[in-house]
């Protein structure tokens, strides 16, 4: 028998999040969706949306980080699932499963440069 799933994030992440508002496409196998991103940080996004994919479901990503010439391009699973209580947006946790050396670059720069600036 499994533990009921709770739909509120357990902090498990191993960095800080970086706030972030950036246009993000993803797609699921059957579906595909134009969302804004919340936040970021080395190991995933949030992705602000009324309808999130259920926590395991594998998305692919698209977004293009500030400063950068091209997208990122990037394969995800959904980590958790915010319902919007608590003061919290509504939407879902994806931490990213493969990144290129370049993509990954990318966005630990952007991070680390968004830290700065939050700090």
């Amino acid at each position: 028998m499994t533990a009921p799933h709770s739909s509120q994030p357990r902090e498990r992440r191993r960095s800080r999040r970086a706030g972030l508002e950036i246009p993000v496409d993803y797609s699921t196998v059957d579906a595909f969706f134009a969302e804004f991103s919340a936040n970021i940080n080395e190991g995933g996004l949030f992705v602000e949306t009324d309808a999130p994919a259920e926590p395991g479901i594998a998305v692919q990503l698209s977004f293009r980080l500030p400063g950068a010439k091209d997208p990122v391009k990037v394969e995800g699973r959904v980590a958790w699932v915010s319902d919007g209580t608590r003061g919290q947006p509504r939407g879902m946790g994806v931490e990213f499963q493969t990144l290129s050396a370049e993509a990954r670059e990318t966005i630990n720069e952007v991070v680390r440069s968004l830290r700065v600036t939050d700090a």
